[in-house]
């Protein structure tokens, strides 16, 4: 029998997405453990304050608790997860068996990633899978919804009800590259976006304007939290595909008090979002707790009947 995800919540991220409200996520990783108390310890501070949090499916390629599983264990703590679903590890097969395992569970947002390679992480010895990739698995998504299998075979007890959405790197060096894959993700039928860490809110802007326009799907800013100037460099070294300005890592290096630099300037990222697109994705890694003071700095207000434990 499935789950009835009306025990745990009096609104949810979809309904927000539809009524065109702005839009606020956060993205929490999983324990490396077994135990999950942490990632429950910070992601009760976002009660409230986010429609949504995203639990990682090994990013980076690091080994860490199943997604679908911490999803599970927030949602039954009143928090509504989407659960990102990477196609490195598993092949079409386990991917339809995790995501009709989410339906079942009453996890219905997914965000479909094709995911890092396995050479960045820590074992970069170990056998990827990729059978299908990012947009191949939005397509079996409709197809599962629509209550049929990869194999166009009718699923006995009728559609799943998955709320899909996808990735976006509006940084991207390839822009041809870069609208045609927005293209495809959106034909095959993702419902909203989150970008990756944005540094230059002047490329987000000519994305929204001249790629994003009229697609009339949410597209969601990623938002950093810069620790210190080591940090930011550190991620410029690490992330592909990003590069932090270096007046951000000066404004890091003079301040006295680093971290509290980071939150203001990942508020007034917030606030430079607010006025380019439908939300911002936060991201705070193992300090999820400084989210919504940073959200406070932005204005943001708290986010209205969130989901609840009853």
């Amino acid at each position: 029998m499935r789950i009835n995800k009306d025990q745990y919540c009096l609104n949810n991220f979809r309904k927000a997405v539809v009524a065109k409200e702005f839009l606020v996520t956060a993205e929490v990783a999983p324990p490396k453990g077994g135990n999950p108390q942490h990632m429950i310890d910070m992601t009760a501070t976002l009660k409230g304050r986010v429609h949504a949090v995203n639990i990682t499916d090994g990013s980076r390629a690091v080994m860490r608790m199943s997604s679908l599983t911490a999803a599970l264990i927030l949602l039954q703590h009143g928090i509504e997860p989407v659960c990102q679903m990477a196609c490195r590890d598993r092949n079409r097969i386990a991917l339809q068996g995790d995501l009709l395992g989410a339906h079942a569970l009453g996890i219905e947002n997914i965000l479909a990633l094709t995911g890092d390679p396995v050479k960045v992480g820590d074992y970069p010895d170990a056998k990827a899978v990729f059978d299908l990739e990012s947009v191949r698995l939005l397509q079996v998504t409709q197809k599962l919804n629509a209550g049929i299998d990869y194999n166009d075979k009718i699923l006995p007890d009728g559609g799943t009800n998955l709320f899909i959405g996808a990735a976006v790197d509006p940084q991207c060096r390839s822009w041809s590259g870069l609208q045609k894959r927005f293209q495809r993700k959106l034909e095959a039928g993702a419902q909203f976006f989150q970008s990756q860490l944005i540094t230059d809110f002047e490329i987000l802007d000519k994305f929204m304007t001249q790629i994003a326009a009229g697609c009339d799907r949410p597209i969601l800013a990623g938002i950093f939290l810069l620790k210190s100037a080591k940090n930011a460099r550190f991620i410029n070294r690490a992330v592909p595909g990003v590069n932090i300005p270096d007046h951000i890592i000066d404004r890091l290096e003079q301040a006295k008090d680093p971290l509290e630099e980071g939150m203001k300037i990942a508020a007034e990222q917030v606030q430079i979002a607010r006025q380019l697109c439908q939300g911002v994705h936060m991201m705070a890694v193992k300090r999820e707790d400084l989210i919504a003071p940073i959200l406070d700095m932005a204005g943001v207000k708290p986010v209205v009947n969130q989901m609840i434990a009853v």
